[in-house]
């Protein structure tokens, strides 16, 4: 799809389409996406794994996660930090733990401050994306939690953990986003479709 000019209009339209999917046919395709990520050997090698709850129309990880959690790997959701502010950090959770609402009304795992990691003690990070490109450039909800969390790798030479993979429908696809200086690209995307950069 040729790309709407400005950031708020990919996202308002990309928004609208994630919304309009029929449950069903958000299910039929999260389902392709997952059966795409867990034959991907960055996956298989990973242990330590940040995954996210669907919201507002987002893939569905969940099959995913608990496919991790079975294969021994550790898995992770993001929370609001209360001490850093606007960036996240990252809870231990098994499918059927306990979960609370932050105050954006998203789920998060119910742990004390102490069970929390930081995001560079990961080995993968899969995030939500309103709109992406093929160069790895991916358009969030509009927060900037995940840029400013993911901000030291911009200065990062070596050492750069986690690896970031950016889920979404196919659909989601742009011809070019338009960039900000702070934008942290992705290593690569996966949709219900298939894969980039990877």
């Amino acid at each position: 799809m040729t790309a709407p000019q400005s950031r708020s209009d990919i996202r308002r339209l990309m928004r609208e389409r994630r919304r309009k999917l029929p449950p069903r046919e958000q299910q039929r395709r999260s389902m392709a996406l997952n059966r795409h990520l867990a034959r991907l050997s960055l996956f298989l090698r990973s242990r330590h794994i940040a995954f996210y709850l669907p919201n507002d129309g987002e893939v569905d990880l969940r099959p995913l996660i608990a496919q991790a959690c079975a294969m021994g790997k550790r898995c992770y959701l993001p929370v609001l930090s209360p001490i850093y502010h606007n960036r996240l950090w990252f809870a231990p959770y098994a499918p059927g733990e306990h979960l609370l609402l932050n105050r954006f009304a998203i789920p998060e795992p119910a742990h004390n401050w102490s069970a929390m990691r930081p995001v560079w003690t990961l080995d993968l990070l899969l995030t939500p994306l309103v709109a992406f490109d093929e160069q790895g450039n991916r358009l969030g909800m509009g927060g900037g939690y995940y840029d400013r969390t993911l901000a030291y790798l911009g200065r990062r030479k070596h050492w750069n953990k986690p690896r970031l993979l950016g889920t979404a429908y196919e659909f989601q696809k742009v011809e070019s986003l338009p960039c900000e200086p702070w934008d942290i690209p992705l290593e690569g995307i996966v949709t219900d479709e298939g894969r980039y950069g990877l």
